[in-house]
C-alpha cells in the first residue's frame, strides 16, 4: 500500500459532513418518523439508544473518511466531480449493495433501503468531493 499524505483537517470535516447530513436526514422535518415506523421503534427506545449510536457514528464517520481519502488518492481524483464520483462508487459498491441485500433478506420495504442509504449517498458524494480538492 502506498503512503499518502493525509490532511487530517479535511478528514475531520469530511466526517463532520456525514454527521451533519445524518442529523438533518433523521430530523423531525425529514425522515425520522418514516424511519421509526419502518423499523417499528418507539421514540423513548430510540432516544435511549441515541448517545451510544452517536458515539459509534462519530467513530464510523472518521473511519469512513479515512478509507475514502485513500480511495480518492488511489483513483487520482483531483476535482469536485472526480471526488464526487469516487464517493458515489464507494456508496454503490459498499453501502447500497449491502443494505439492499439486508433489506431484501429481512423482507423490509424499499422505503427502508431508501431512508437508510439516502443519507450515505449524499454524504459520500460530498465527502469525496471535499477530499479530492482539499489536500
Amino acid at each position: 500500500m502506498q503512503d499518502i499524505a493525509i490532511n487530517y483537517w479535511a478528514l475531520a470535516v469530511a466526517a463532520l459532513i456525514r454527521l451533519v447530513v445524518a442529523a438533518l436526514w433523521f430530523s423531525p422535518f425529514a425522515f425520522v418518523e418514516s424511519w421509526r415506523k419502518v423499523v417499528d421503534i418507539d421514540e423513548k427506545t430510540m432516544n435511549a439508544a441515541m448517545p451510544r449510536s452517536i458515539a459509534l457514528d462519530v467513530v464510523g464517520s472518521l473511519i469512513m473518511a479515512f478509507v475514502l481519502v485513500h480511495a480518492v488518492v488511489y483513483a487520482g481524483a483531483a476535482t469536485l466531480g472526480q471526488g464526487a464520483a469516487v464517493g458515489f462508487f464507494n456508496w454503490l459498491g459498499f453501502i447500497a449493495v449491502v443494505q439492499l441485500s439486508e433489506t431484501m433478506h429481512e423482507d423490509r420495504p424499499l422505503r427502508f433501503f431508501a431512508i437508510n442509504t439516502g443519507y450515505n449517498f449524499i454524504a459520500l458524494i460530498l465527502m469525496g468531493a471535499l477530499l479530492a480538492v482539499w489536500r
